[in-house]
């Protein structure tokens, strides 16, 4: 950790600063011993050291472990205390003396109406949670095979709700074997969850793992929100963050976990104001805790299965007949990769063919030769990205123009870079292996020409098909299944109901009044980070005055 790193994570507040707190919180000694709160807790306490010293303990190991101690002036917690999750450490007094403790609604006040403190408070808390995403053995233990496809979508389902974990992968890793005969778990139980170092899961599903670590369990309120935004991908979420700030109560569902297909770009370049870059999950997490900041509530995993009218409102129907009311909704439901129409593909879902490519994936790669399949920007950063990891990348193109659909500086850095090998022309034919990938056949669509290539992995970009099946074509749609919107929308049968209201849909209003798609799951948007975010905050707007006009 550098010394900067270490100021923002763990900053000294003022006296001033702690003034300041004072009247949002309660005073008292504390004792050594005492456990302020316990991983694993919900709506724990924000604690100030007054006097004396106060551990940060991670019990995901055998023997819990130091993460920090917090002195005179320091304060506990992290982005969780936000978003009312539950912690992943315990804090216990080391040394006797006071605190000043402060519950979760008034720290949320003053994060609301200091900017100061809360610049401190907030950066503070997303340093400690990288920090604890970057360290060995904290967090969940998931022990499984790399060429389980169960395994894979629990160390996604990890990533994308920015739970630190630690990965033991049975072919590589000898403490995997030892951990699984200590817990008395036969290696047929795999993939396993340990939680907390103590709670075993064998083979859960990542409802049942969401549902054991509480995360979207929060009952939702029966009452109707002012917005619901189906979807927290960056439109999604940037609909969420100014929908919240602009005094809408509003609520967030994704299916998931945030950041949509943003968060599995490693490298997000050319997003403004990041000229070095940013990853999707960490854009996510950022936008995420800002869209808390302002008071949205944002539960995943929740997924939609329908929409409907109830008492005036609109009904999402989600997973176990829950429902949830809104007086608008914003659609944000994205698009989700196509598959390869290749024989055994499904075989290999998860366990040789990937949609992603974050630090999860190059940990398949060390050392080997990969096989990626497309040729748009998320293709190019994919491809710089596994190129640290693997020994050589082949992108394979159907065409013979990189640059006919990726942007100049992607094209310029795989040209310069030796582990990528463009193959142009080319195409993937067929999988081979057992019981996981073990080569792809390749094609040269203009000679016929055929290869073989050894490889565990195959990445595909592809292009992308519409997440609106859940709408079960309540809403118009394109040939393509994207969410028609404003005057796209001419033609459409079901745009009487906007006749009746004497006027026309708003731009990104779908064909129900009250109703909007931004971002990839919208017909004709354009596919960038930056539109997507850009959409999502406009929605806001409009849906203002859809509120405003039915009153």
């Amino acid at each position: 950790m550098t010394r900067t790193d270490k100021q923002t994570a763990f900053p000294t507040l003022s006296t001033d600063q702690i003034d300041r707190l004072r009247p949002y919180g309660v005073e008292g000694a504390v004792e050594a011993g005492d456990v302020l709160f316990e991983a694993g807790e919900r709506g724990f306490d924000f604690f100030v050291v007054l006097e004396g010293a106060i551990e940060i303990l991670n019990p995901s190991t055998e023997t819990p472990t130091r993460v920090t101690v917090h002195e005179s002036g320091e304060f506990t917690g992290d982005v969780d205390m936000v978003g009312g999750r539950s912690s992943l450490v315990t804090a216990e007094v080391k040394t006797s003396g006071r605190v000043l403790r402060i519950p979760p609604e008034p720290l949320k006040q003053v994060i609301a109406k200091m900017p100061d403190l809360s610049d401190v408070i907030l950066q503070a808390f997303l340093a400690r949670r990288a920090l604890l995403m970057d360290q060995e053995q904290t967090g969940l233990q998931i022990v499984g095979s790399r060429f389980s496809e169960a395994t894979h979508h629990l160390k996604g389902f990890a990533e994308r709700n920015d739970l630190p974990y630690t990965w033991l992968d049975l072919e590589r890793d000898e403490g995997a074997e030892a951990l699984l005969r200590r817990l008395g778990v036969p290696t047929s139980d795999t993939p396993v969850v340990v939680v907390r170092g103590e709670e075993v899961l064998r083979a859960p599903s990542t409802s049942e793992l969401a549902h054991h670590l509480g995360l979207g369990s929060c009952t939702l309120p029966t009452t109707a929100h002012d917005l619901v935004v189906v979807g927290g991908g960056p439109a999604g979420l940037a609909a969420s963050v100014y929908g919240a700030s602009e005094g809408l109560s509003t609520l967030c569902l994704d299916a998931t976990g945030i950041g949509g297909q943003a968060a599995w770009s490693s490298k997000i370049e050319n997003y403004l104001g990041f000229p070095s870059g940013i990853s999707g999950a960490k854009l996510a997490s950022r936008a995420r805790l800002q869209a808390e900041k302002f008071g949205a509530e944002v539960a995943a995993p929740r997924r939609a299965t329908g929409l409907g009218l109830e008492d005036g409102h609109y009904a999402v129907h989600l997973e176990g007949e829950e429902r949830v009311l809104g007086r608008a909704v914003v659609i944000a439901t994205g698009a989700e990769y196509r598959k390869l129409p290749l024989d055994r593909r499904p075989e290999f879902d998860g366990a040789g063919v990937y949609y992603g490519a974050t630090r999860m994936e190059a940990q398949l790669c060390e050392d080997e030769e990969v096989v990626l399949v497309g040729g748009g920007n998320s293709a190019g950063q994919a491809a710089l990205f596994l190129s640290e990891a693997a020994s050589v990348v082949h992108m394979l193109i159907r065409g013979g123009d990189l640059g006919k659909s990726m942007s100049r500086y992607l094209v310029d850095r795989i040209r310069q870079t030796d582990a990528v090998q463009v193959h142009r022309h080319t195409e993937a034919t067929a999988l081979h292996g057992d019981d996981r990938l073990e080569a792809v056949e390749v094609k040269h669509n203009k000679t016929g020409d055929e290869r073989r290539i050894s490889t565990p992995a195959l990445f595909s970009f592809i292009g992308a098909e519409p997440c609106t099946e859940w709408l079960k074509g309540d809403l118009a749609t394109d040939e393509h299944g994207f969410v028609r919107t404003g005057t796209a929308l001419q033609g459409a049968p079901s745009v009487e109901s906007f006749a009746a209201r004497s006027r026309d849909p708003f731009f990104l209003e779908a064909s129900e009044p009250g109703i909007f798609a931004v971002g990839d799951v919208r017909a004709s948007s354009i596919k960038r980070v930056a539109s997507a975010v850009g959409e999502g905050s406009m929605a806001v707007k409009l849906v203002h005055q859809f509120l405003n006009g039915s009153q």
